[in-house]
């Protein structure tokens, strides 16, 4: 805290003064002013503004004159009673991590118990594939009533067909294979999910930092019009630089408002894919995680290598190579073999009867379906080359942000902030030796916040694709798991083989 003393009156200014501001304050008088006590005042609002401090701005009427004005006031009146909810936290706020919001999402979205549902179902549908054909038994009796007898012939029937050709055990292995499928695809669901964890989370931190950034512009503006109608009662400035500096502070209060509901639009899109209703609290994390420079090449030898979308495209090849295989031998005719033991009444003598049946294949050989299999396993090996293509396509896409990202990250922290903050430096140092205007060293500041909020976009472009590259490219994490079948490929019968 600093103490600045006159003959008329004692102005505390409690915030810490810089090395810039460490001058004989009764030296500075605000240019063509007649009020020394309204200079210094001015000043104060300065050394708030450059330093994060609230403000409290003043403005006279006339010269030596002062009067409070209440901009805060003004942000209430900005499209007053279209507001969201109250932003808030809960009276005993907890700052949540990523690792929370992990768990959080591990144990209750919806679409990763949905893709291990599909695991569930196609191990059951194995089971089913490979279960024999039960056995009827039938009871039989012939020429019913002839000579007033029960009956020429009457016994029982078992029959049971004999599935040849090894169908029932190719049956089930296809299945199985088809539950690799939806094993890769539950994995792929799991990185959904947590690279849209972490995308919402950095941008809901990005919100944070952009918000209170957007505070200290408001302040500029505010501190800009009570500049701008103090210049207005000592005759440099007129009614259009006041209309300027008003609609100025007007866009500011807009923007401090669209960077309030920013935050809660990706609060709640975060809590909706970790599928708990989370009241609004502040994040803990930071954006700038340093990490080595991505390697196109290497990374999309990783994603060819590791990706579950591609695994998942090999392992339904497997399935459709499995399914031609089974296709090819449905048409070996099963053996049917039924008897039982029966009394004939004509003959009065207990007898046994035996029947042994087989299908002739002359005409259906199941050749459609098998036709059809063997385009399923064509289409599935350029579906591979489809899906190495279009991840290659969406890694282009990403690495390019992530490159013009980095550049810019690198450029604005060694260059254009620097450059920035000693401009404005300059400026405020050349206010204090009346080389400069007040509204100068304003605009400079406003210049390096902006600044400051484009390099949070930048990093959370650059946080962005490198989420997206190291997740295999993987989001959506609230869109159903694909089906382990893609469409127009053989799926299950009645009784699945």
């Amino acid at each position: 805290m600093r103490q600045c003393e006159s003959s008329d009156s004692t102005i505390i200014y409690d915030v810490p003064i810089p090395f810039a501001l460490r001058v004989d304050f009764t030296m500075f008088r605000y240019r063509k002013s007649t009020s020394w006590f309204a200079s210094i005042l001015v000043f104060g609002s300065c050394a708030s503004l450059a330093w994060g401090q609230p403000v409290s701005p003043t403005s006279p009427t006339t010269p030596g004159t002062l009067l409070t004005s209440p901009p805060d006031e003004g942000l209430k009146t900005v499209a007053a009673g279209i507001r969201w909810n109250d932003l808030t936290p809960d009276a005993a706020p907890k700052n949540l991590t990523l690792e929370q919001l992990l768990d959080l999402a591990a144990r209750n979205n919806p679409t990763i118990l949905q893709a291990q549902y599909q695991i569930t179902g196609s191990l059951a549908k194995a089971q089913q594939a490979g279960l024999y054909p039960n056995p009827t038994l039938a009871y039989v009796a012939e020429n019913i009533g002839v000579e007033g007898t029960a009956g020429e012939w009457q016994g029982a029937e078992l029959k049971q067909r004999f599935v040849t050709a090894n169908k029932l055990q190719i049956s089930r292995d296809k299945y199985l294979q088809r539950a690799k499928v939806a094993e890769h695809q539950a994995v792929a669901q799991q990185f959904r999910v947590c690279n849209d964890v972490r995308l919402h989370f950095a941008k809901t931190l990005a919100a944070q930092q952009i918000l209170a950034l957007q505070k200290e512009l408001l302040k500029t503006a505010e501190d800009h019009l009570v500049t701008t109608r103090e210049m207005f009662n000592l005759g440099q400035a007129n009614q259009v630089d006041l209309h300027k500096a008003n609609a100025s502070l007007r866009r500011e209060q807009l923007a401090l408002l669209q960077a309030e509901n920013r935050i809660r639009r990706e609060f709640f899109q975060l809590s909706s894919l970790v599928s708990v209703d989370l009241p609004y609290q502040p994040l803990i994390g930071d954006l700038a995680i340093q990490d080595g420079l991505i390697d196109f090449d290497l990374a999309y030898e990783r994603i060819l290598r590791e990706s579950p979308e591609i695994l998942a495209a090999h392992s339904k090849l497997r399935e459709d190579r499995i399914t031609v295989t089974r296709e090819n031998v449905q048409w070996v005719p099963d053996v049917v073999v039924g008897g039982g033991p029966g009394y004939n009444f004509e003959t009065s003598d207990a007898t046994a009867a035996l029947n042994v049946m087989i299908e002739l294949p002359i005409y259906d050989r199941n050749q459609g379906t098998i036709r059809q299999a063997r385009s399923d396993y064509s289409r599935q090996q350029n579906e591979i080359r489809r899906v190495e293509m279009q991840l290659r396509m969406s890694l282009a896409e990403q690495y390019e942000q992530y490159l013009s990202a980095m550049q810019h990250v690198l450029t604005y922290e060694e260059i254009v902030l620097p450059e920035l903050k000693s401009a404005y430096e300059t400026s405020l140092k050349s206010y204090q030796a009346r080389r400069e205007e007040w509204p100068h060293v304003l605009h400079a500041y406003h210049d390096f916040t902006q600044r400051r909020i484009e390099l949070i976009d930048h990093l959370l472009q650059k946080r962005t694709s490198e989420i997206l590259i190291d997740g295999y490219l993987l989001h959506g994490g609230l869109n159903a798991a694909p089906s382990p079948t893609p469409a127009g490929h053989i799926d299950a019968t009645p009784h699945p083989r």
